[in-house]
């Protein structure tokens, strides 16, 4: 009986997990370039209640050995990174990525982190930086007296002068791809980390070698089904429920051998 509270106990916080990672999917609902993630899950270590002694097929054709499961837990916390929608927004240093790959980020310690979010701005250093003031790795200068900004679908940044006729090309963006993107740790603010699990970065333009292609003047939403999310926020809910009715029925049943003696 103490086993069935045990496993149920475990149901309740594998469920307990779910909410708490739909609550992180549907609070990022509109946050741009976000890729939704969800739990993976796995049972527990089986018991064994009996040996093959006195089973009914004494040849072992069938496994007739006694187990009992001790519960679920969570194993890990897979990113989805299903392409968002992309959203017009008329402004020239807004760029979507449509396909695989990732924004290139100058951190911190000269270290390289990754994003989908192209919501770029221009420092006080006319660099090309992210929302958090990150450069754009490889650098892109955008000079003085610049009426325009032209960002083609293969990465070529280009720019239209004041007073010159022709436009000036003043740097590429290139895109990173990995073997295994789920395998990037998220770090926060849009931002990922390269992993053992992630694979080393494939460097290349956009739209060559499996990399998507860039749009200018859009950005990339989320991912997040929210009515989807919904529905698996109204199955947790009820497994919940479920497993702590075991819990009640388990002390209930127990109360009830306590009283036998009495």
């Amino acid at each position: 009986m103490l086993q069935a509270l045990n496993t149920a106990a475990t149901g309740m916080k594998v469920q307990e997990l779910t909410v708490d990672n739909i609550s992180h999917n549907l609070s990022n609902a509109n946050t741009t370039g976000f890729k939704k993630s969800r739990l993976e899950f796995e049972d527990m270590l089986y018991i064994n209640m009996g040996n093959s002694e006195g089973q009914a097929d004494t040849e072992a054709r069938v496994f007739s050995e006694l187990q009992m499961g001790s519960g679920a837990r969570t194993v890990s916390n897979l990113k989805t990174f299903a392409q968002g929608p992309l959203e017009e927004t008329q402004r020239e240093l807004d760029v979507a990525i449509e396909g695989e790959g990732f924004f290139q980020l100058q951190y911190q310690e000269n270290e390289i982190r990754y994003t989908r979010d192209g919501s770029f701005k221009i420092d006080s250093q006319r660099k090309l930086v992210s929302s958090h003031g990150y450069p754009l790795e490889p650098g892109i200068t955008i000079p003085e007296n610049t009426s325009k900004i032209y960002i083609g679908r293969d990465g070529t940044v280009s720019v239209s002068i004041q007073g010159q006729n022709q436009l000036q090309t003043v740097g590429e963006i290139q895109l990173a791809r990995f073997a295994n993107p789920s395998g990037l740790s998220s770090e926060g603010s849009n931002i990922y980390k390269q992993t053992t699990a992630s694979g080393e970065a494939i460097l290349n333009k956009p739209g060559a070698n499996g990399n998507g292609s860039l749009c200018q003047n859009l950005l990339e939403r989320s991912n997040v089904d929210v009515v989807n999310e919904m529905v698996r926020l109204i199955t947790a809910q009820r497994a919940y429920e479920i497993n702590s009715k075991v819990i009640r029925s388990g002390d209930e049943m127990l109360s009830m051998v306590n009283n036998l003696v009495r």
